[in-house]
């Protein structure tokens, strides 16, 4: 049997044969369509969804298809504004080695996940390869709101949802033919099930339970279900309906989510559960006592407090019930982190210009977000003021908008922008004029030459004085 990895052994080499994404393959193909007739006005999307559904595949898969060659960028390559340009803005640009007008498709794998030194202006690099680009581009993302507004807004979404369960049957038994192993449908079932519609990790579990095997039966299969989530809301069940407090209570043991999250979980629900007015001030009562257990974890690194913790989310809740809810409610999951996603870049740009400005006065990040971005957002807003704050810390154009409140880079905030960078310019060329200087030896003429020394250096002096005074008082407010 042979051992190479089975996922990416029987990778679709046409969008043809992946399954459990109509939508999306319908979508992208209809995208790719679209650059048969010239460079169209979507000239990238993104495919999101979560990881090990076929994102990649298809974006490989589709480049057969269509006869284009392929240029990847992953999270494993240094992703900087510098090396985007040169490998996919070369790429984006350049005619194929044959000089044919076969397109080159660019594929930036884990776009919202580019952040950091490593990838330093990588994000800048991409919106403005995208607005140049003559030549297709894919964009992989597991989280969309995890990725810039100005990324997001560059591109057209595709999403990937999971696969259902019965959608994976026919890979798996296509994979298990080609293996040569007798496997029932009751078997493939159970894989399709365990793996929470990730295609992948079914397959890598089919070839973990095969190995050395020529026939798989069900009792064969022995890997757990991944779906964390399916669990949790199993547990919710058990505290929102159930009555026994030491099962409800049990069944956080085999969760996987720590009690921090697991709170969020049981807030979110608790008032779509308990409609009654008093249940529900004696659910949020525990829960509070729970919130003040996490509290002191935090606080003194005691997780054997986590153990209280749990038991005032869980008994705590049914006990507080004084009445049995029949109505079905939907269990959502926790809209904070939803939220989080969505302004996850905001809060980097946030502290990104907290850093700045912090390291400018000498304060803390902390001190810097509440108690100076109020000031330098004043000053902001000042048109007088604006360009030379905006050189003096170097901001880009996006952190000139989030001082400036708006939701975009404006046609004003871009022309801040240009000022600020002409002051620098300005900066720099004085610093060239008046420090050069020093070390440089003047062509002196005879008539020079026999002039007294101290003469020579007085009035020169007096200029340099003046020009170092000029140019220190550049940011002076």
């Amino acid at each position: 049997m042979n051992s190479l990895d089975w996922a990416e052994k029987y990778r679709p080499k046409t969008l043809s044969l992946i399954t459990g994404h109509n939508k999306a393959i319908q979508e992208l193909k209809a995208w790719a369509q679209s650059w048969l007739h010239g460079t169209p006005e979507e000239r990238a999307v993104v495919l999101y969804g979560r990881a090990g559904i076929g994102k990649t595949t298809a974006a490989h898969a589709l480049a057969n298809d269509m006869g284009w060659e392929v240029i990847e960028l992953n999270a494993s390559d240094q992703r900087t504004a510098d090396i985007i340009e040169k490998v996919a803005g070369s790429a984006s640009r350049m005619s194929t080695l044959d000089g044919s007008n076969v397109k080159r498709l660019v594929i930036l794998d884990e776009a919202d996940n580019i952040h950091g030194t490593a990838d330093r202006g990588g994000e800048k690099a991409i919106v403005e390869l995208i607005k140049k680009t003559s030549q297709p581009i894919i964009l992989i993302a597991n989280e969309l709101y995890d990725m810039s507004a100005g990324l997001r807004s560059a591109c057209k979404p595709i999403q990937f949802s999971a696969v259902m369960a019965r959608s994976m049957l026919p890979a798996l038994k296509r994979v298990a033919e080609a293996e040569g192993i007798t496997c029932g449908l009751d078997a493939l079932e159970t894989l399709a099930e365990n793996a929470n519609g990730d295609l992948r990790s079914a397959i890598n579990d089919l070839q973990a339970i095969a190995q050395g095997k020529s026939r798989m039966e069900p009792g064969d299969i022995i890997t757990a279900q991944r779906d964390t989530k399916e669990n949790i809301f199993k547990v919710l069940v058990k505290i929102f309906k159930g009555k026994d407090i030491r099962e409800a209570h049990k069944a956080t043991f085999n969760l996987d989510e720590n009690p921090e999250d697991f709170i969020q979980w049981v807030d979110e629900n608790l008032p779509l559960e308990y409609t009654k007015a008093e249940d529900l001030e004696k659910g949020y009562y525990y829960l509070g006592r729970a919130a003040t257990f996490l509290g002191r974890v935090g606080r003194r690194q005691n997780y054997n407090m986590w153990r209280y913790a749990s038991v005032m989310m869980t008994s705590g809740i049914v006990v507080s019930r004084s009445y049995h809810y029949t109505a079905f409610v939907k269990f959502q999951p926790p809209s904070l982190w939803r939220k989080l996603g969505q302004t996850k870049g905001m809060r980097n740009l946030r502290d990104s210009l907290a850093k700045k400005i912090g390291s400018h006065c000498h304060v803390s990040m902390s001190y810097t977000r509440s108690q100076l971005l109020p000031f330098f957002r004043a000053m902001m807003k000042d048109d007088g003021y604006a360009p030379a704050v905006a050189a003096l810390l170097a901001l880009e154009p996006e952190e000139i908008a989030f001082l400036m409140e708006t939701k975009s880079v404006t046609k004003k905030v871009r022309k801040i922008y240009e000022e600020a960078q002409s002051l620098i310019e300005k900066e720099v060329r004085q610093e060239i004029e008046v420090f050069g200087g020093f070390g440089a030896k003047p062509e002196l003429s005879e008539a020079t030459e026999e002039e007294p020394e101290d003469e020579l250096s007085d009035e020169p002096e007096v200029e340099v004085k003046k020009e170092v005074k000029s140019q220190s008082s550049l940011f002076d407010f």
